[in-house]
């Protein structure tokens, strides 16, 4: 049995190792994506079960990730989780995400949504 992929979508490295040996610790594979122009082709090439998602990226923004996600039928099973420090803009978009984290972000809150998120899919 293959594990669950998670795609971390963050230009921080710290913040992307910690999200990562989050999730590894709960049994998902993970890959990072440091840009959104990156992340958007990636995402043409995989399907993750969960993506993990910083609004402000460079190449191409978060909300830009989100939209071709959205727009791609292979992705309807995948959930996005949004993270970001702005809230504002967090509330303007929440509709389009599964789930919103503002920064900073608990590991054990990501490790727990992230395992019930696996279950559920």
């Amino acid at each position: 049995m293959t594990k669950p992929l998670a795609l971390i979508v963050e230009d921080d490295p710290r913040l992307s190792d910690i999200f990562s040996v989050a999730l590894r610790s709960i049994d998902f594979e993970t890959e990072i994506a440091a840009d959104g122009k990156v992340a958007i082709s990636r995402l043409t090439e995989i399907v993750p079960t969960i993506v993990l998602l910083d609004l402000n990226l460079p190449g191409a923004s978060g909300h830009e990730v989100l939209k071709s996600i959205r727009a791609d039928e292979r992705l309807s099973k995948t959930r996005v989780i949004l993270t970001t420090a702005d809230a504002a803009f967090a509330d303007m978009i929440h509709d389009e995400a599964d789930f919103v984290f503002l920064k900073p972000i608990s590991p054990s809150q990501l490790r727990e949504l992230a395992s019930r998120l696996r279950e559920a899919s």
